[in-house]
């Protein structure tokens, strides 16, 4: 790791851990898994307190809802100890486009990067 990428985790929490919370983790936090797109979730050794360190950028809805629960305390097993099952109906988890630039942009919408012509307004005019 270069020394850019260590003074970035130092002055930025959205770029991964920041220096403050790779010390916690390390003296404090236990390893209980990784999901598929690469963050790993920690839990205190008392299992009071547990947290994700997102490999990338911190967007909270890079967490699948499997993981989401178990941080959550809405479970106490981790999915990697007991998998959710899954409908055959069910979608795959996908995070939150809104704010970013892959955004949806419905037609006639000002972040369209051609604006189509509307055929179905016209502007008032004083007379």
């Amino acid at each position: 790791m270069g020394i850019v990428n260590t003074l970035l985790r130092a002055v930025t929490w959205w770029n991964g851990q920041t220096l403050n919370t790779q010390l916690y983790t390390w003296r404090k936090g236990v390893k209980v898994g990784q999901d598929e797109q690469g963050n790993t979730y920690y839990r205190s050794r008392d299992d009071k307190r547990r947290w994700v360190i997102f490999n990338g950028e911190s967007e909270a809805s890079r967490v699948s809802p499997e993981w989401h629960g178990w941080l959550h305390h809405t479970w106490k097993q981790t999915p990697v100890d007991a998998p959710l099952k899954h409908k055959s109906w069910e979608k795959p988890h996908s995070e939150n486009l809104t704010g970013s630039a892959l955004a949806y942009a419905p037609a006639g919408s000002l972040r369209q990067t051609q604006p189509v012509a509307r055929q179905d307004y016209e502007a008032w005019q004083p007379e």
